[in-house]
């Protein structure tokens, strides 16, 4: 569920959807979402002082919170 937002919504924001990578590592109460994309697409993805990255982790800790799940998002190199 969290993978598949965070996929979604970085596909839509990259310029080469197909090199977007995201891994979900799994705990019982902590879930951590790495999100891979191309090395020209990374600051699309981060956006201007961070101000994209920090919306989806606002709109992944939302939904989080309702799952009652703890979501942390990592965007790899």
């Amino acid at each position: 569920m969290f993978k598949e937002l965070i996929e979604y919504i970085a596909k839509s924001l990259v310029d080469n959807p197909d090199e977007v990578v995201v891994e979900e590592v799994g705990g019982e109460q902590t879930s951590v979402i790495e999100l891979r994309v191309a090395k020209e697409d990374l600051g699309k993805v981060i956006g201007r002082q961070g101000r994209t990255a920090r919306a989806m982790r606002t709109i992944l800790g939302a939904v989080s919170t309702k799952a009652k799940k703890r979501v942390v998002l990592e965007i790899l190199e």
